[in-house]
């Protein structure tokens, strides 16, 4: 594909490898052959061709394959053989869709689709019957297969284990194709995580930046691993889904850099975002009754956790100031919401470092 503006090449979703790779097969099975390049129709209209890296027959069935190109995003699943192999099905039947190898099934509640079902997406699963149905002239009835040979472990670096897909990938994508460094997939699998938490009735959810956040604050609870929302840098993409899908207790927890930037204002707290404002962690401290020499070391520090470190040896209560700003922010986007909400800062070691809440949401 063409490059963006930022020079970042665009890629495709597996949605519409798998699209490409049903088209092929269903034209090699039931029309003139399989076509190379095969060309598919994305949801915005856009229509968009795909090589094929092998094809052929097995008894009544026939299959095809394209490789996943994810241009310049840091995909997972960049790489990926992405097979469809198709049969006719009895009629009546529609378009029947199939988990192969390397493709999870839902096994919980508050997803798209219901438990039981494989994990391809309803987006995909519309552009694969739209692919079929432009070559048959109407849809046909047939069983479409969607294997991702290597999947289960390619998935053992998504989140679909804690969304409750077991098995393999999910087909996804919404567009078909895949913007980088959007992370849309990541933010998806967040608001996902939200819908199967409150599918179960939990009452208490967790968003963590990482693994040292997400340990200490799930043994401080006792929280099961549905209710634990891996955030990540994206605390504005869990927290404004939040706001429109409430539970009654919201915990935002992370480390000390991480949630200073939280209570600087940042919703996108990974680096490439800015650095948090030394200047103002600073001023944080004056306001604790810092000395001028603490706060001025502490306006030179080359990091938070130096800051914290300088901090916590001059007795200056530094981290709760952060953790009631950063309570502020997620407080000020979750305004509305009828929900209780605290903020947990950790160390590098997983110590709790301060603490603000719970406390209820106000406008």
């Amino acid at each position: 594909m063409e490059r963006s503006h930022t020079s970042l090449r665009r890629g495709w979703t597996t949605g519409s490898c798998a699209t490409a790779a049903a088209r092929a097969a269903w034209g090699g099975l039931c029309g003139p052959g399989f076509p190379d390049p095969v060309t598919i129709t994305l949801p915005g209209g856009q229509h968009v061709a795909f090589a094929l890296a092998a094809h052929g027959y097995e008894g009544d069935s026939a299959w095809a394959e394209v490789v996943k190109d994810a241009g310049d995003d840091p995909d997972v699943t960049h790489g990926a053989h992405v097979r469809a192999t198709v049969r006719h099905a009895p009629p009546g039947s529609g378009v029947v869709f199939r988990a192969g190898e390397g493709v999870g099934t839902v096994t919980l509640p508050g997803l798209p689709l219901p438990p039981g079902e494989p994990a391809i997406n309803p987006v995909p699963r519309h552009m694969i019957r739209t692919a079929l149905s432009a070559v048959s002239g109407y849809e046909p009835d047939v069983e479409v297969t969607v294997s991702i040979p290597g999947g289960q472990d390619m998935a053992r670096h998504t989140l679909n284990g804690r969304l409750g897909i077991v098995g393999g990938l999910s087909v996804l994508g919404t567009t078909g194709i895949v913007v980088p460094f959007s992370c849309a997939a990541w933010i998806d699998s967040i608001h996902r995580g939200v819908d199967v938490a409150r599918a179960l009735g939990l009452r208490h959810v967790a968003g963590c930046t990482g693994d040292v956040s997400e340990r200490a604050t799930q043994a401080l609870y006792g929280l099961p691993p549905e209710a634990m929302l891996e955030m990540g840098d994206f605390a504005g993409g869990l927290l404004k889904y939040l706001r429109r899908h409430p539970v009654d207790h919201i915990t935002v927890a992370g480390g000390v850099a991480k949630m200073t930037k939280l209570a600087q204002g940042f919703l996108d707290l990974h680096s490439r975002r800015g650095r948090a404002d030394m200047g103002r962690v600073a001023d944080l401290a004056r306001a604790q009754g810092a000395t001028a020499g603490v706060v001025a070391d502490i306006a030179r520090s080359h990091s938070v956790a130096a800051a914290f470190a300088l901090a916590i040896e001059a007795g200056v209560p530094l981290g709760p100031a952060v953790a009631r700003a950063a309570w502020q922010t997620a407080c000020d986007v979750l305004a509305g919401a009828d929900c209780m909400l605290d903020v947990l800062l950790f160390d590098r070691a997983g110590q709790m470092v301060a603490r603000h809440g719970p406390h209820p949401v106000t406008r």
